[in-house]
């Protein structure tokens, strides 16, 4: 029986290797010699495997699960070489694995060890597209399955779905069409797994129908399907669809029952809507199936009734977690920040650091929005300091968007903008959008100007932006310099964005745009928004005719202000609810003064809550008043 040859033997075996991976014999120890018998230096392995054999083969892939090391890797390969064992399919696959999913993951070499293999299979083929799917190279990973094909080896669901993975990650479109179409040519279209990954990678390209299609044409639909429907319909703005869903893979012709991923999409897309009867539903949902325990399906619960402006219930579910972590603790500052309540946020980030949970950089993004929407100068620069010289958290582009919000707001508008040209990361878009709404609100023609200039220069202007400083010219009566942006938005033919609000009536989401009559109910809508309007003068509302950009008379200005969406929105909250019913609204835009005062005033008149969501916060509208003190 031949011994393991001379260490100097084995490096000279090994395939060719770059210096710093060659072995050097006075550092690499040998982890277990394996007997070489003779015969097995030219087997082919077209003849049965005798018990000695086998014995030594359960050696070998023994050998190759508990290595750790690439040095061990290269001597086993070393060995594989020698003893032509790179012919035994099973050794080879198995190495192959251990190099390129589980221990070293080193691309690089795994290719080469797959090149060295005479005829390599199809599952020697799946090995390296999955590798290269979970790689940062993962358009190698198409090209390992082009290859195969090519080949004539035939390709298996497992290849496609590892191929798809592959165009998931560069988002190539043709590539995975070009997978789809091999998956119907080979029959493959009733494998629910591999259709479920063709789905997902339809919904990360944005193409919602075909995704949409495949699933229509799976033979099973297992709870993996219903939830990558439902990311679809998240991932490409059908947020409705997605709550639809729910229903739909209950009912008794499909009997698939919701788990707890189904539930966190869905409570996402309950945040997003304003749904706050939904997410009950699903709420209740959750304790029903014994999934309360869940620690990511309480924080997005403490999240979801955030962002529905039910905070009484959001602190109720994380008050009841027994182990509240950083997620826990920066959702419900979040939330209160949002809402309204700048200084229970910054209380609860204390109390937090009284319990020992070190806070995250999304912990000091909801603080400092908690001392932007409450204008807590003082105390949101003493975070901002605080949060990279005492917890070593280096601010990013969010923490500086606070800032500049937050001075912004203040009226610092010099000050924000001397932050944003001094800060060490680049500026984007968003962040100079933050100033050019504090230059509206304060009236800050020049700098507003400045700030379109700094938009254009990044190409990254948008509708919004041009109907920002026209509200800063019609503010300060420059009525020329409106026209002459209007002109240019009509030449360049930009169309901004139109005010959308919503409301959640039973289930049913009704949507307003300004000057609305698609809702069934339109003429008792109108009716009670100018029955409404009558009441809320005899209390003192008085149109604010700011609001308007148009160059008008007041009196014309005040009835173009009298339909806007948010307004149809809370009369048909009025007309369709019992008295002393809150009424819940979500608008797309930031709203207008004028709204704001009239959600004031209809609040103390009709003796309602009103809770308004606009781009930024909320607004809690009570007796009159609003939770944000008129500062937003």
């Amino acid at each position: 029986m031949a011994a393991i040859p001379h260490r100097r033997s084995l490096t000279t075996l090994a395939f060719h290797t770059s210096p710093q991976h060659q072995l050097k014999s006075t550092a690499i120890p040998i982890p277990i010699p394996i007997p070489i018998p003779k015969e097995h230096q030219q087997a082919k392995y077209s003849k049965p495997i005798t018990e000695t054999q086998s014995q030594r083969q359960k050696q070998l892939l023994s050998l190759i699960k508990t290595c750790t090391q690439k040095t061990h890797f290269l001597q086993i390969h070393a060995h594989l070489v020698y003893t032509n064992l790179l012919l035994d399919p099973t050794i080879s696959l198995n190495f192959l694995s251990r190099v390129a999913l589980f221990t070293t993951r080193d691309l690089n070499y795994s290719r080469q060890f797959f090149s060295q293999i005479p005829n390599p299979l199809a599952s020697h083929y799946n090995t390296m597209i999955r590798a290269y799917s979970i790689s940062n190279s993962p358009l190698e990973g198409f090209y390992m399955y082009r290859d195969m094909k090519r080949q004539g080896l035939p390709v298996n669901p497992m290849s496609s779905s590892f191929a798809i993975k592959s165009c998931i990650k560069v988002s190539t479109l043709l590539g995975g069409v070009q997978v789809h179409a091999r998956i119907l040519r080979d029959g493959h279209q009733s494998d629910s797994q591999l259709l479920t990954t063709l789905m997902d990678f339809y919904s990360c390209c944005e193409k919602c129908d075909e995704a949409c299609r495949v699933f229509d044409e799976m033979s099973e639909r297992d709870t993996v399907a219903w939830n990558v429907l439902i990311s679809c319909c998240l991932r490409n703005n059908r947020t409705r669809d997605a709550l639809g869903v729910f229903d739909i893979m209950q009912s008794e012709s499909n009997g698939c029952e919701p788990d707890d991923v189904t539930c966190l999409l869905l409570l996402q897309a309950c945040a997003h809507l304003n749904a706050l009867e939904f997410g009950e539903r699903i709420h209740s949902y959750i304790d029903e199936r014994g999934y309360g325990d869940a620690a990511k399906l309480r924080n997005s619960l403490v999240a979801m009734y955030s962002r529905c402006g039910c905070l009484d219930k959001a602190y109720e579910v994380f008050k009841g977690m027994q182990n509240k972590n950083v997620v826990s603790w920066s959702a419900m500052i979040s939330g209160l920040a949002m809402n309204g309540h700048g200084r229970e946020a910054i209380e609860a980030f204390w109390e937090m650091q009284k319990m020992g949970v070190p806070p995250d950089d999304q912990t000091f993004t909801g603080v400092l929005s908690a001392c932007s929407h409450c204008g807590l100068v003082d105390e949101g620069m003493m975070f901002f300091d605080c949060m990279s010289k005492e917890f070593g958290i280096v601010p990013n582009i969010h923490h500086y968007g606070c800032m500049v919000d937050l001075l912004g707001r203040a009226g610092l508008l010099e000050q924000a903008y001397r932050l944003i040209m001094s800060m060490g990361v680049k500026p984007d878009s968003t962040m100079w959008r933050t100033l050019l709404g504090a230059c509206r609100i304060h009236g800050h023609v020049t700098l507003g100007e400045q700030v379109i200039e700094h938009l254009i220069e990044h190409k990254a202007q948008e509708a919004g932006d041009y109907a920002l400083l026209l509200n800063i010219y019609s503010s300060a009566g420059n009525w020329e310099k409106v026209l002459e942006v209007r002109k240019f938005m009509k030449e360049k033919a930009i169309e901004t964005t139109p005010g959308c609000s919503t409301i959640v009536l039973k289930g049913v989401v009704h949507e307003f745009i300004v000057d609305d009559v698609s809702h069934p109910r339109k003429d008792e809508i109108y009716a009670m928004l100018d029955e409404i309007n009558q009441q809320l003068k005899i209390a003192g509302y008085v149109a604010e005719i700011s609001s308007e950009l148009h160059n008008l008379g007041a009196e014309e200005k005040g009835n173009a202000l009298s339909y806007h969406s948010e307004k149809l929105a809370i009369a048909f909250g009025v007309l369709a609810t019992p008295p002393g019913t809150t009424i819940r609204v979500a608008k797309n835009l930031r709203t207008c003064v004028d709204c704001h005062n009239f959600a004031k005033f209809l609040s103390g008149v009709y003796n309602r809550v009103v809770i308004v969501r606009d781009r930024a916060r909320f607004h809690h509208f009570k007796e009159g008043r609003c939770s944000c003190n008129d500062y937003w």
